[in-house]
């Protein structure tokens, strides 16, 4: 919402948004955000992709297929684990494959102009990054999870350093969405993520975060008055049933496997 509403460009709000937000993880984490590895130097390359791809992204085409199209994230991450962890790839990740795909086409049928387009593919890109991230940080050990995080944003303030400099100084109410965006969005999201996580079962986690995708475009539609195309409507709903379908399933068989072991017993 507030990325639409600012009338800054794409690195300038990156700037602000990661600059603020790696203050803040220096101040919650100190020292530990130094040390690090090649695998994490990666995950920070991955991190400032995925958030220079994404803000960009919002700007070109609507917010709904900005973070639809992120989603398709788990159709790289699918594809990539039989190959790097040499994991099988089941039935149920197969269909969900499918059913992204599917969602992916519908929501891409309903937009023709060349700013959408051009937008949509920098979203598809975005996803791209955000399997990467993924993959790259379950690769990669714990301790080196925060370090990437905080040394990405830093690296996109870094990319979004010339065009703050070029920028006009913000009026209260921008700067107060700027420190929306860095200090809560992205700093305290996190942070909140990740104590969250430690505390709730995987799969209310998961679905949770699923959250995101369908209050995105509605308050971008309540306080920007951006419509969604039905296209995407439909096909993110397709994209958001398929990952929901296959982390309800994988919740039934890691229940039905501990009960197994259970009686086993």
């Amino acid at each position: 919402m507030f990325i639409k509403l600012l009338p800054y460009d794409a690195f300038t709000i990156l700037f602000y948004r990661s600059g603020l937000a790696a203050v803040l993880f220096a101040v919650v984490y100190g020292k530990q955000v130094f040390g690090m590895n090649l695998r994490a130097w990666l995950n920070s390359l991955f991190y400032a992709l995925l958030l220079i791809l994404f803000v960009i992204s919002t700007k070109l085409t609507t917010a709904a297929n900005a973070i639809l199209l992120q989603y398709t994230a788990p159709i790289y991450v699918l594809l990539a684990e039989p190959v790097l962890f040499k994991i099988k790839l089941e039935k149920i990740n197969v269909l969900s494959i499918a059913g992204c795909v599917l969602g992916m086409l519908i929501l891409l049928s309903g937009d023709v102009s060349v700013g959408n387009w051009t937008g949509n593919i920098i979203a598809l890109c975005s996803g791209v990054a955000l399997a990467a991230l993924l993959l790259g940080q379950r690769l990669n050990a714990p301790e080196y999870q925060v370090r990437s995080i905080f040394w990405g944003n830093v690296l996109v303030a870094v990319v979004g350093l010339p065009f703050f400099l070029q920028s006009s100084a913000p009026t209260l109410g921008q700067a107060a969405m700027l420190g929306f965006l860095g200090i809560f969005q992205i700093g305290l999201g996190y942070l909140l993520f990740t104590y969250g996580l430690k505390r709730v079962l995987a799969i209310e986690s998961a679905l949770l975060a699923m959250l995101e995708p369908i209050l995105n475009p509605v308050w971008v539609l309540f306080w920007y008055g951006e419509k969604p195309t039905q296209a995407a409507i439909l096909g993110g709903l397709v994209i958001l049933i398929a990952l929901a379908i296959r982390l309800a399933w994988i919740e039934f068989q890691s229940r039905k496997l501990r009960t197994a072991r259970r009686l086993s017993r």
